[in-house]
């Protein structure tokens, strides 16, 4: 089974994101499928992917031309292209990480991780977090992202990979646990 990693460029690859976030949204999986395979939360529109790839690589894993999974990427200085992200921003700017503020470090934000549920358990959330990393421009130190509490599979699978537990915090919705992934 041969699986290839591009940055998405093309409105096919992100219009293939979009049909696999849909896929996989919490509001549409049940409690039972949310615990077995972990959600994401936020949906991104067509317009909303464009800009993020306008600054930072969105990187996808394709399996005979159809993306199987993505990991999508923001800077710090995004924090108003997703209104419903804001919270998590700001509590970014508090956080501390290494006994230093988080904001000194140069980090890219982790938006959203997900893998077609086929070809979960083959490692594929570590290798597009990795290529992420290497697709960066120089400088970067850090990949900071929020997981929900009630996605304890996702945290698993983080730290699993290397992403330490920085925090926690509580927005309007949810329990949220903070995590950093050094680059070495």
């Amino acid at each position: 089974m041969e699986i290839t990693f591009e940055t998405a460029t093309t409105d096919q690859h992100f219009q293939q994101i979009l049909q696999l976030q849909q896929q996989n949204l919490y509001s549409r999986l049940s409690t039972e499928q949310q615990g077995e395979q972990g959600f994401v939360f936020a949906e991104h529109t067509l317009d909303l992917l464009k800009t993020m790839a306008s600054h930072l690589p969105q990187v996808i894993a394709l399996h005979q031309d159809q993306v199987i999974g993505y990991s999508l990427a923001m800077t710090a200085g995004m924090k108003y292209i997703l209104p419903s992200l804001i919270p998590m921003f700001e509590q970014f700017e508090r956080m501390d990480y290494k006994g230093k503020p988080l904001s000194a470090y140069r980090f890219m934000v982790g938006g959203q991780v997900c893998v077609h549920p086929l070809f979960r358990g083959k490692g594929l959330l570590e290798k597009l977090y990795q290529q992420s990393r290497d697709r960066l421009p120089a400088g970067y130190e850090l990949c900071v992202t929020e997981i929900s509490t009630r996605n304890p599979k996702s945290l698993r699978a983080h730290e699993k990979m290397g992403f330490e537990l920085s925090g926690s915090y509580q927005d309007t919705k949810e329990l949220w646990n903070v995590v950093v992934w050094a680059f070495k």
